[in-house]
Parts: C-alpha cells; sequence; structure tokens
C-alpha cells in the first residue's frame, strides 16, 4: 500500500510550463510508465524496481521518492523546488 510522502515532487513533467505534483510511490510509478520521456536508462529502471519494492513492504516510501527524484534528473526533467 503507498502512503503519501512528507514531500511531494513537483516537476515539469507535460511540457514547458506545465508542472505535475507527485505525491507517492504510486503517482510515481504512474508517471514513470505512462509520461516519462525515456525508456529502458538506468536510474529509470531502477525507480521502478525501487517503487515495486514499496509497494510490497520491502522498502519506505522515502526510498521510491529518492529514486523517482534521481531518475527526472537523468531524463532532463526540471525539478521545481
Amino acid at each position: 500500500m503507498s502512503q503519501v510522502w512528507k514531500k511531494s515532487v513537483t516537476l515539469e513533467l507535460e511540457g514547458p510550463g506545465q508542472y505535475t505534483t507527485i505525491d507517492s510511490t504510486q503517482g510515481a510509478s504512474w508517471a514513470m510508465i505512462e509520461d516519462w520521456p525515456l525508456e529502458d536508462h538506468p536510474a529509470l529502471d531502477h525507480a521502478l524496481l525501487v517503487c515495486a519494492d514499496v509497494s510490497k513492504g520491502k522498502r519506505p516510501d522515502e526510498d521510491a521518492r529518492e529514486a523517482f527524484i534521481a531518475a527526472a534528473k537523468e531524463a532532463g526533467i526540471t525539478i521545481k523546488e
């Protein structure tokens, strides 16, 4: 079961100036599967595996958030602080 993250991630996912806020492991998984500009890159693959582990209760939600941010950086997606 995915919990809401303590701190959400807002990123420019759907185009210039179009920001999306992701606040859970489930939301991050869907964003990476449906909306991601890259396929089969190391940080993305790692983040998807981490999200799967979090969903199974094997890791804390913060691990998914950190892996999601790393995948966004790898993809060159702007993260709004």
